[in-house]
């Protein structure tokens, strides 16, 4: 997840009850050349880092719920999407590189294609993405808490604890950021245990390669659901392109980290959903909303599967604060630089230097997503959203060859043009699934995405107009002095 620093904004005040609708001018900070210190191996955990988080404790659910019980698909899916994740980053490291500019993917957009489209992807992450994704975890890790408390509180726990990270991140982003590093390293335990023991105290007997999928249900529908599903547990490979600027010696070795990192994760969730299988069936896991801690249960009686349950919370809860710290700066850019709805407000910085109006936006649309109480159909939602973005990056890595065959590329993707397109038709792919072949809901929340994304036209055509009238009247006040 890449994370926004360094963008200082400048305002003026005004009593003009609508100028905080889109304007603003902002000076970005010098920043000082970043040491080429990192090699191949802290890239490759630096990924794996980003990457492993809540997905490979709660998909399992969704996946065999896909498949009709059945587990082959199942596993020939976590291979296949971990594959499509692999070509996926390696094509959008080329484009983060080449445009190394602070806003991430709207800056990519905004220069492959026009400043439209790039506020649309910054729209649709604030809007949609962020929250849904923050909501998603929450709910989670509401349920978790559910196996201590009772179930029936999902909701208002889940609210809680978007609240209680909101607040917590607004006392700093040191905090968050300790947040994270603390709870990134406390997720590895669950993982752990559940790969060794399962295996260890797991009776094996249950089939894992077969049936493909159940009665009546057709693969190629099937692996697209799979696909949304799992992309979930990959998400996190965009960050690869923030790491570049460290490297010694990037056009050798990103594409190691990435293939190596993205390697090590779909092995890991390969092995671990071996591990669930080993214990569990397919047709009982497709049953369970948490089913790493059932198969944790199982494998170490109530008091040790409640001891690993709290630590798939403590993970669950890191990867939510991570997701408030990142998605609250995609905001905060686009507000410093005038380019969003309220920008004065939302580049607003508290005490402790972090955006706090930001930090609110994002947690509290997030706390409204949370009132559905739906894991699966949240980040069902947020992975369509994203796709749709993603892959017009991917399409722009050709599309900058043609336009700029000259420029400076210090990272070209390997095998070009084969792994653009392998990336290209795996985003179109889920797209189109979503949208016409996973049934009535799926296409509801794809369209629900859509026009979420459509809105933000209008409202870019009122923000840029407030903020051309802005510097209309900053210059004609200055002719004036």
């Amino acid at each position: 997840m890449r994370i926004f620093i360094g963008v200082r904004p400048l305002w003026a005040k005004g009593s003009d009850p609508y100028e905080n609708f889109g304007e603003g001018e902002c000076i970005m900070e010098q920043k000082r050349e970043l040491k080429k210190n990192l090699g191949v191996a802290t890239a490759m955990a630096l990924v794996v880092g980003c990457v492993i988080g809540s997905g490979v404790f709660f998909k399992p659910q969704a996946i065999y719920t896909a498949t009709g019980g059945a587990p082959g698909l199942g596993m020939i899916a976590w291979v296949i999407t971990g594959l499509a994740s692999i070509a996926a980053a390696l094509t959008f490291a080329e484009v983060a590189i080449m445009i190394p500019k602070t806003g991430g993917m709207v800056a990519y957009l905004e220069e492959i294609y026009n400043p439209v489209v790039g506020f649309l992807a910054g729209w649709v992450q604030t809007i949609l993405f962020y929250p849904a994704m923050i909501s998603a975890l929450a709910v989670v890790c509401a349920q978790q808490a559910g196996l201590f408390i009772g179930e029936g509180f999902t909701v208002p726990l889940a609210i809680g604890i978007i609240i209680l990270i909101i607040f917590l991140n607004n006392l700093g982003s040191k905090v968050g950021g300790s947040i994270q590093v603390v709870f990134t390293i406390c997720k590895l335990i669950p993982l752990i245990l559940l790969m060794i023991f399962g295996f260890v105290k797991g009776s094996g007997a249950n089939p894992i390669f077969s049936p493909m999928v159940g009665d009546g249900l057709s693969p190629a529908v099937v692996l697209g659901q799979l696909m949304v599903a799992i992309l979930f547990a990959f998400e996190g490979w965009t960050g690869v392109g923030a790491i570049a600027g460290e490297m010694k010696n990037p056009s050798r070795d990103l594409p190691i980290a990435i293939v190596g990192g993205v390697s090590v994760i779909m092995g890991v969730y390969f092995i671990i959903n071996i591990a669930y299988l080993w214990v569990l069936p397919a047709s009982e896991l497709a049953t369970l909303t948490a089913p790493a801690s059932a198969v944790a249960l199982k494998v170490f009686g109530d008091i040790g599967g409640k001891i690993i349950s709290v630590g798939i919370m403590i993970s669950v809860f890191g990867a939510c604060n991570g997701f408030v710290l990142s998605g609250s700066r995609v905001a905060y850019s686009l507000a410093a630089e005038g380019n969003f709805p309220y920008s004065r407000n939302l580049a607003k910085l508290n005490n402790a230097q972090v955006p706090t109006n930001s930090i609110i936006l994002v947690g509290g649309i997030g706390c409204i997503y949370a009132i559905s109480g739906q894991f699966n159909l949240l980040t069902d939602l947020a992975v369509f959203s994203s796709w749709t973005f993603y892959t017009l990056t991917f399409i722009g890595v050709m599309k900058l060859r043609k336009d700029r065959p000259d420029a400076v590329r210090t990272y070209k993707v390997p095998l070009y043009p084969v792994v653009p397109i392998i990336a290209v038709v795996s985003g179109v792919y889920v797209i189109i699934n979503q949208l016409f072949m996973s049934g009535l809901q799926s296409t509801v929340l794809s369209v629900g995405s859509i026009v979420i994304m459509l809105i933000g036209l209008p409202v870019y055509s009122v923000v840029m107009k407030n903020k051309e009238k802005k510097k209309t009247a900053a210059n004609a006040e200055k002719i004036l002095t």
